[in-house]
């Protein structure tokens, strides 16, 4: 059986996210398996080009919307879109 990467366990978490639903970065790390890795976890999504993978949902625990790799903005829309409360 194989080990699961980080990044693959990012992608499974953020993946099970539902819509209208939102997860902070440090509790995406936390359910990975490495609760110090919330920066790491953002290094991941900035990967993300899946829109399978719904990393529009991933937020910062300030309450701010964080980074997205198709503009702010774009993440903006697509959760008002999905009614998350942002």
């Amino acid at each position: 059986m194989s080990m699961m990467s980080f990044r693959e366990k990012v992608f499974a978490v953020v993946g099970k996210i539902p819509r209208g639903k939102t997860m902070t970065y440090k509790e995406v790390a936390k359910r990975a398996g490495n609760p110090r890795a919330a920066r790491a976890v953002g290094a991941v999504l900035r990967t993300n080009f899946d829109p399978k993978i719904p990393c529009h949902r991933v937020v910062q625990s300030d309450g701010g919307l964080g980074g997205y790799n198709r503009g702010i903005a774009n993440k903006r829309k697509i959760l008002k879109k999905e009614k998350a409360l942002i």
